[in-house]
This record gives structure tokens, C-alpha cells and sequence, in this order.
């Protein structure tokens, strides 16, 4: 008897607990559940949306490389306002620069890539709008421009590149020293050979202008400047005498 009521009140306990944490318990569940949905959703609509730019792209660039500079802009808007999110946005913006660069609409592509430059893009596609950007302000003869968007963003990858575009815009600066230290700097980097050619940045060294120094002192002949009777007088004085020819 004493079993069976320990076992009645172990049933009874349990219908208690149930009754007042059962709801709680139910809840937890719903809400686990439906967490683990969201996740699964999201993920497949990341990925439906990542598949859906990558198309868009590739169409991009069947039209930037046959020149169809609206049917490009219309793909990079859409890109740009419906799949923002993804690395496509940022990636549509390089790719129509260069074909904005072709049409001759130079600053509407350094637009586009200073879209990139300051906007949320990652890391590593900033760093080439930067450089491609810099290279459209040399094209656009603003080379401290250029000086004010590279310096102090080197990195291991992008030294070599952005070296070279600041020797240039250094040198179109007339600062030349800086620009003997940019280009020199190409030269010892192991990674260059990967990304310039060291032979033409060799070349535009040697072509640089010497560094302006402060002018030595050197001593010039001085003008002859017309005898005066008193030094004719003198250098008279001083020949000897020639001998009476009798």
C-alpha cells in the first residue's frame, strides 16, 4: 500500500508540475521551432538571393564587354536597390566604371567607384576601387587628389600598386624626392613582380627630374674689367727696362 501511494503521488506531483509548467514548456518549444525555421528561411533566401545576383552579374558583364553601357546601368540599379545586401552591388559598380571609362565619362565612373570607396563594401573590393579610382583622378591630372585617397591605406597586397600611382602623383606634384621613395619602394617589394611592371616603374625613376638642392657656391671667373691708368702705371713699373740699341 505504501508503494502504490508513493507512485499516486508521484503521479500527482507530475499532473502539478505539468499543469503549472506545461504551458511554459509547450512555448518553448512553438518558439524553438519556429526559430529553427526563420534560420532555415533565411539561409534559403540568402542563397536564392546570392544565386539571383550572381546571374544579374554575369549579365553585366556580357554588356560591359559588349559596350551596352544602358542595358550595364539598368542591371547595376537593380543590383544596387534589390540585392545591395550581397558583394554583387559593390562588384556591379567596378565593372561599370570601366565601361564609363571607355565611353569617355570619366568622372561618372570615379563616381562610381568613390560609391565604392565610402560606402559599406568589404574590405578587399575597396581596395581595388581605390586604386582604379586613383588611377581615373591621374587620368583627370589631380594627382593630390590621388596623394589624399592612398596615403596611409598600404597594405601587403595593394603596396606595389599604390606605391606606384602615388610616385606618380608625386611626381606630377614636382615633389620628386617623394616620388624617388614611392617608385624605390616598388623596386624592393618581393610581392611586385605579382601585380606591376617593375621595368616601367624602374624607367619612370630614371626619368625623374633631379631634386632641387640648395645651390653650391661656385666661384666664376670674374669679368675683366677695363686697366685703369694706375694699373697701366704700375705693370709698367714692374717690366724691366729694355737695353738702349746703340
Amino acid at each position: 500500500m505504501d508503494d502504490l501511494l508513493s507512485e499516486k503521488e508521484q503521479i500527482e506531483q507530475m499532473r502539478t508540475w505539468w499543469s503549472t509548467y506545461g504551458g511554459y514548456v509547450i512555448g518553448g518549444l512553438g518558439l524553438g521551432i519556429a526559430l529553427l525555421a526563420g534560420i532555415n528561411y533565411y539561409q534559403s533566401s540568402k542563397l536564392e538571393a546570392q544565386l539571383e545576383g550572381s546571374a544579374l552579374y554575369e549579365s553585366l558583364t556580357e554588356h560591359v564587354v559588349s559596350g551596352d553601357l544602358d542595358a550595364a546601368e539598368a542591371v547595376v540599379d537593380r543590383l544596387s536597390t534589390e540585392f545591395g545586401e550581397t558583394s554583387y552591388a559593390a562588384q556591379s559598380q567596378l565593372a561599370v566604371a570601366r565601361l564609363y571609362m571607355d565611353k569617355n565619362r570619366d568622372q561618372d565612373a570615379a563616381d562610381a567607384l568613390r560609391s565604392v570607396v565610402d560606402g559599406d563594401a568589404d574590405e578587399a573590393i575597396k581596395l581595388v576601387a581605390r586604386a582604379r579610382l586613383a588611377r581615373v583622378l591621374l587620368y583627370q591630372n589631380q594627382p593630390q587628389e590621388v596623394v589624399d585617397l592612398l596615403e596611409g591605406h598600404e597594405t601587403a597586397a595593394f603596396a606595389a600598386i599604390y606605391n606606384e600611382l602615388l610616385g606618380d602623383a608625386y611626381h606630377a606634384l614636382g615633389r620628386v624626392e617623394d616620388a624617388q621613395a614611392a617608385y624605390q619602394s616598388v623596386m624592393l617589394d618581393p610581392m611586385a613582380p605579382n601585380t606591376v611592371d617593375q621595368r616601367l616603374v624602374q624607367w619612370k625613376a630614371i626619368d625623374l627630374p633631379e631634386a632641387s638642392e640648395p645651390a653650391a657656391a661656385v666661384e666664376t671667373p670674374a669679368a675683366e674689367e677695363p686697366a685703369t691708368i694706375d694699373a697701366v702705371e704700375a705693370t709698367e713699373a714692374e717690366e724691366p727696362e729694355a737695353e738702349e740699341v746703340e
